[in-house]
């Protein structure tokens, strides 16, 4: 079973009560203010506020929903190009309920629902909001202390990096200086060979005089 709605219940039925509120927020829009009795007023005001909203959207599927509810096209018309641009800086509190009179008759209370349709003067901003907006941002102290890390991280690397170059710059001096000593030095296997050289050359020299004596 549906819920009932909330407040006094209008007309014969539930079918009844949509159409009555809905001529009431035709009504609404195409005079923009009318006079009915009190209670009326008070179920009409958050039909109304829905609608402009939707009317505030302004695409086709707000057109479609608000066409669905108020069945009259003059209307919703009226609700999209007339009044919507005129609320569209205001964020609510479309519509303003004054009492009037008590009805002669049965002495029902009567209000005045009105669309409020006067420009939005926005507040001046505070002091306080301004220089708070102003101020910095204070970071906790998880985030300083990380900042610090990071800083003499930042800080220490070029120091090993300089230390780092000057080991590498002596180790290759160290090696280019004694390079030049390998080389001179005779290898093991060469000095051998030159003394074979020597002794052959003196047995030929021998062999050479040997030869002229017996001549």
């Amino acid at each position: 079973m549906p819920k009932p709605t909330k407040g006094p219940r209008l007309g014969g039925g539930p079918a009844h009560e949509r159409l009555l509120l809905a001529n009431l927020a035709v009504a609404l829009f195409t005079h923009k203010s009318i006079e009915t009795t009190e209670t009326k007023a008070k179920r009409l005001r958050p039909l109304a506020e829905r609608l402009v909203t939707f009317g505030k959207r302004g695409d086709l599927h707000a057109r479609r929903r608000v066409l669905a509810i108020l069945r009259n096209k003059d209307a919703t018309h009226e609700l999209f190009a007339v009044i919507a641009p005129q609320v569209e800086l205001r964020e609510g509190g479309y519509t303003r309920i004054t009492k009037t009179r008590f009805r002669k008759g049965d002495n029902a209370s009567m209000a005045q629902i009105e669309l409020v349709l006067e420009p939005v003067n926005p507040k001046p901003k505070s002091a306080k909001k301004v220089a708070a907006a102003a101020a910095p941002v204070a970071k906790p102290a998880a985030a300083v202390v990380a900042d610090e890390v990071i800083d003499d991280v930042a800080v220490d690397a070029p120091i090993e990096e300089a230390v780092e170059t000057d080991v590498v710059e002596t180790v290759d001096a160290v090696e280019t200086a004694e390079a030049p000593a390998e080389e001179s030095a005779p290898e093991a296997g060469a000095e051998p060979a030159v003394e074979d050289e020597a002794v052959a050359d003196e047995a030929v020299a021998d062999e050479s005089t040997a030869e002229g004596d017996d001549k």
